[in-house]
C-alpha cells in the first residue's frame, strides 16, 4: 500500500469518526440527556489485533 492511500484510508476513518460522533451528541442535547453547561467526553481509539488504545477527554460548552 503505498503511504498517499494508506493516508487516504486514515482519513476518510477520521472523517466518518468525527462526523457520526458530532450527531450522536447534538442528538443527545436536542434530547435534554445532559444538564449543566460543559458535557465532559473521551473518545477511546483501539485496534484489533494491536496494543492500540488511545484516549483522548475534553469538554463541550452546551447551549
Amino acid at each position: 500500500m503505498s503511504e498517499d492511500a494508506f493516508n487516504i484510508s486514515i482519513r476518510k476513518f477520521l472523517k466518518e469518526v468525527g462526523v457520526t460522533s458530532q450527531r450522536k451528541i447534538e442528538e443527545a442535547v436536542r434530547e435534554g440527556q445532559f444538564g449543566g453547561k460543559k458535557l465532559k467526553v473521551r473518545m477511546t481509539l483501539t485496534a484489533e489485533g494491536s496494543g492500540l488504545n488511545h484516549v483522548v477527554n475534553g469538554e463541550i460548552e452546551l447551549p
